[in-house]
């Protein structure tokens, strides 16, 4: 913004041409600024007066421009000069400028501003406009093969791959399977990085480890993976994998200051310990080797991550044609004290409920309406606090759905302390569901939860989907919540939000059910990922040492009916949609497994009560590096597939490498498949003459 206001203001050159037709107008622009070029491209309906709503695309050679002109410019004049002043007031209307304002209503607001200013240059990117995406090449004639859902099939698993990529994977894979390395393996590669220097080791990373599980550096090196991943039929999922290197001190230091109130950690007599800080557990990587942790610093530090994920949904939309969906967590948005005691809100409401009209579980499943609670504080009279209460409940002609406004905690200035507040049914009085929490750090919470709809509404705005990973128990009860009014504010005409659900968990599957029945009630399209889940040791570890009950199925066998299960319930609710002429996809689900097993019972389901990939209804998905095997094959047999794609600078993604050994050392039955799988390709180019093979793709993805 700041380098388009000083083209503006400077009045550049601009060499305009229009192209018309009975239905609209277009105008392209370009500047050139010293050797940059920037094109601009306005639309607008015939005989519109109203330009606040009228696209703009800004195609740059580079993401990042100088703020002032460096060479001379001539004065626009005439039809030039009016068109240029066009293209100002739309660049500076409301309605494009509001995307891009941060209202600083209080000194926080103001110093988290200006710090996020100060640690990285203004971004500057037109959002408030949903861009024309690009027509990707589409082959007249796309490739579709037959599906060997035994996944033995070694030339379909890696045709998309080099030959050099292959023997790299084997060595990976080898590398991958002994103990030693992979215990030690971060240790190893910073002794590495010391010895040869970093230019030396970046090298030799990309050759190996880096290379296989990483698909390049920035949003621009990526792309060429991305595209033949597409010309193979698979999608991208994109996460920028930059991680702190954080010790086990400074990370416990860090979690437990930021998970208690200034005010201190206050408990009463309905404090549930699960959901306050246990400094053992401090360090969130303990024992989770397959997820990401983000450790609270500051609120600058939450507006960077904003960013980032910000920029890897435009990364995802210049690279995808808008096919392409992007992950993110809420802890890298917000202080974790806030999930931890809006997630104790919640379990204590349930508590509340049960108490009141007996039986377990939720508001929703408990199927009470707005009288039926009048008659339980009926022996209370006319009280104030008790009709207060009520008008705000949240309820439909079916029963109550919440029992308080959730809708004003996202979209308003709601005030948490005053807003997790029940009558205590014998003496009338309010009393809290939550502690006192001190304007500063309401206001954390008003800042995270604007971060959150920012990048919502950029995908929305975008056309690409975010899916927002699940997390440790203590705190999935508010990212759940956050991420369902997500869902009911932005999933009126699509899937734009996914939550994630863990089925190693005992509660899946009646979570599942009852965020399906709210989607229904509600109105709005219901978006899942099911995984089977990466925290179990640490889940299983603090249940135990806290003497709450495990929240973690008895054993794999569990996990797995568990997945099936819930599966099979979404295929039986999106069976019913199509049955009734209704939307099927108002329920979209990616089941994200690397085991065969599940994805084949998926496929088997699909089959049996005729859903078909063409339905866009069901997705597959694995991490990049692993699994090729299942994903290439699906992609080119006409499934919806996509590759979860880590980026980002080498020496800055050397703890998600460390992960992805360990994860890999964790799985050494597919490991041995993928090599098995792997030497029989490797093999068959050499015999065949096709050592030098290239991919080249003709598949279009679903």
């Amino acid at each position: 913004m700041a380098f388009l206001r000083s083209i503006c203001a400077q009045r550049a050159t601009s060499s305009l041409g229009y192209s018309s037709n009975k239905n609209n107008r277009s105008a392209t622009s370009l500047w050139r600024v010293g050797e940059k070029n920037i094109t601009a491209t306005i639309t607008t309906s015939a005989g519109s007066k109203d330009y606040q709503d009228t696209p703009i695309v800004i195609d740059r050679s580079q993401d990042d421009l100088s703020h002032s002109a460096t060479s001379k410019h001539r004065q626009p004049t005439g039809r030039h000069q009016r068109n240029h002043q066009l293209l100002s007031n739309i660049i500076f209307s409301p309605s494009y400028t509001s995307r891009h304002t941060l209202f600083t209503k209080s000194p926080l607001s103001r110093s988290v501003v200006a710090a996020r200013q100060e640690a990285e240059p203004e971004v500057k990117r037109p959002r408030s406009h949903k861009p024309p995406h690009q027509q990707p090449n589409v082959p007249v004639n796309p490739q579709r093969d037959p599906l060997d859902v035994g996944f033995n099939d070694p030339i379909a698993a890696f045709k998309s791959k080099t030959t050099w990529e292959l023997i790299r994977a084997y060595l990976v894979y080898t590398v991958c399977s002994i103990e030693p390395v992979v215990e030690n393996n971060l240790k190893i590669m910073k002794i590495t990085r010391a010895l040869i220097g970093d230019r030396l080791f970046a090298l030799l990373m990309k050759s190996s480890f880096y290379g296989h599980f990483v698909a390049g550096e920035n949003r621009y090196t990526i792309v060429p993976t991305l595209e033949r991943l597409r010309s193979f039929g698979v999608k991208p999922i994109l996460d920028y994998s930059v991680e702190e290197d954080l010790s086990q001190e400074e990370a416990e230091k860090r979690e437990v200051e930021s998970s208690v109130s200034s005010a201190g950690d206050v408990q009463d007599d309905g404090t549930i310990a699960k959901y306050h800080v246990e400094k053992s557990f401090a360090d969130r990587r303990y024992k989770v080797s397959s997820a990401r942790t983000y450790f609270y610093l500051n609120e600058a530090t939450c507006e960077r991550n904003m960013e980032i994920f910000i920029k890897c949904l435009e990364a995802v939309s210049g690279a995808t044609f808008g096919t392409g969906i992007t992950a993110i967590k809420l802890t890298a948005l917000g202080r974790p004290q806030l999930l931890l005691q809006v997630s104790e809100v919640i379990m204590r409401t349930r508590k509340y409920m049960e108490d009141l009209v007996g039986g377990q579980g939720n508001v929703l499943t408990h199927h009470k309406t707005i009288k039926d609670l009048e008659k339980y504080y009926s022996s209370l009279g006319d009280n104030k606090n008790v009709q207060d209460f009520l008008k705000n409940v949240t309820s439909d002609k079916e029963g109550i759905l919440h029992l308080f406004p959730w809708s004003g905690i996202v979209d308003e200035d709601s005030q948490l302390s005053d807003t997790f507040r029940v009558p205590d049914p014998h003496t009338g009085q309010m009393r809290r569901l939550i502690s006192q929490i001190p304007p500063k750090e309401e206001e954390m919470f008003r800042n995270m939860i604007r971060r959150v709809n920012t990048i919502v509404k950029a995908a929305a705005d975008l056309d690409v989907r975010i899916m927002i990973d699940a997390e440790q128990t203590y705190f999935q009860p508010a990212i759940s919540r956050i991420t369902l009014e997500m869902m009911r504010k932005y999933n009126k005409e699509k899937a734009i939000v996914f939550n994630t659900y863990q089925c190693y968990l005992k509660e899946t599957f009646g979570e599942v059910c009852t965020d399906l029945q709210q989607a229904k009630r509600q109105n709005f399209y219901f978006g899942a990922k099911l995984v089977r889940g990466a925290y179990m040791e640490q889940e299983r570890e603090r249940a135990a040492s806290m003497n709450y009950p495990d929240p973690i199925c008895t054993n794999y066998e569990a996990t797995t009916d568990m997945y099936h299960k819930t599966l099979t319930e979404c295929l039986r609710r999106i069976k019913l949609l199509k049955d009734s002429g209704e939307d099927a996809k108002k329920i979209g689900i990616m089941v994200a497994s690397h085991n065969e097993d599940t994805v084949r019972f998926a496929i088997e389901r699909m089959k049996e009560i005729g859903i078909s990939p063409e339905d866009k209804v069901i997705c597959f998905g694995q991490l990049l590096g692993m699994c090729d095997y299942i994903t290439f094959p699906l992609g080119q047999a006409g499934y919806s597939a996509y590759k979860y794609i880590p980026y980002g600078p080498v020496n800055e993604v050397l703890p998600y490498l460390s992960r992805r050994a360990q994860e890999n050392k964790g799985v050494l039955k597919k490991i041995q498949k993928e090599k098995r799988l792997l030497i029989s390709e490797i093999r068959r180019r050499f015999l065949t003459g096709k050592i030098f093979y290239k991919p080249k793709g003709n598949y279009v993805p679903i």
